[in-house]
Order: structure tokens, then sequence, then C-alpha cells
């Protein structure tokens, strides 16, 4: 095994759920207020990852209020509590951009395979 592989499974101790560009997700990310922790849901479709092993990125994009907003999101950061994966997609790009473009109830419309996922 490659010396680099070996050094990152020690750092990479979380465990997080499979998902696909397409799934809708809901990521608890940590928020400091004051001297407490708080967390905060940020629950979007993934609209891209890149990168593998510690590298890897995944951009979430949700409406709210009207406006798109997008966030990126490392894998392994020390921000994210934990990953919920609330909807399995189906898609055939690698890449979602073109959701940027839509409106309305387009933006949020890919097929899924009709299973809720259940909080494991």
């Amino acid at each position: 095994m490659d010396k680099l592989k070996i050094i990152e499974k020690d750092y990479t101790k979380k465990e997080y759920p499979d998902f696909r560009v397409g799934d809708t997700l809901k990521v608890l990310t940590k928020i400091p207020e004051g001297d407490k922790i708080r967390l905060h849901p940020f629950e979007g479709v993934v609209i891209a990852k890149k990168g593998s092993g510690l590298h890897t990125i995944f951009t979430v994009r949700k409406i709210s209020y009207g406006e798109g907003i997008e966030r990126v999101f490392p894998l392994c950061s020390p921000v994210i509590e934990r990953i919920e994966v609330v909807k399995r997609g189906k898609v055939k790009r690698a890449k979602l951009y073109y959701l940027r473009g839509k409106i309305g109830k387009h933006a949020t419309k890919i097929a899924s395979d009709e299973e809720k996922v259940s909080n494991q």
C-alpha cells in the first residue's frame, strides 16, 4: 500500500455515508456561539464531488427564499459533525451545474429511486 494512503487512513477516523452527485444531503456543521457549540443543518442537492481520500470536496446547493445558495465542504473537515442522506437521486451527469440556471420547481427536480433513506 502507498505510504500516503497509510497516513491518510490514520487521519480519517469519521465514517461518512456513501453519497453521489444528485443525492439530497443534510450536512450538520458546528458553529461556536459563546462557550457552546451549535449544530447548524445545511440541506441541499450535491451538484459536484471532486478529489479522493482526504482531499475530497463536495458542493451542496439549496434554494433559500428564492435565492440559490451553494456551499463547498471538505469531506474530512473538523467542522462537519455528521452527514445524513435524505434522498437518493438518479442523474446522468457528474456535475449538475445546469441547476444554477433553473428556477423554482425545475431547480429541485431530480429523478429519484423513490426510496427515502432512514437515519441510521
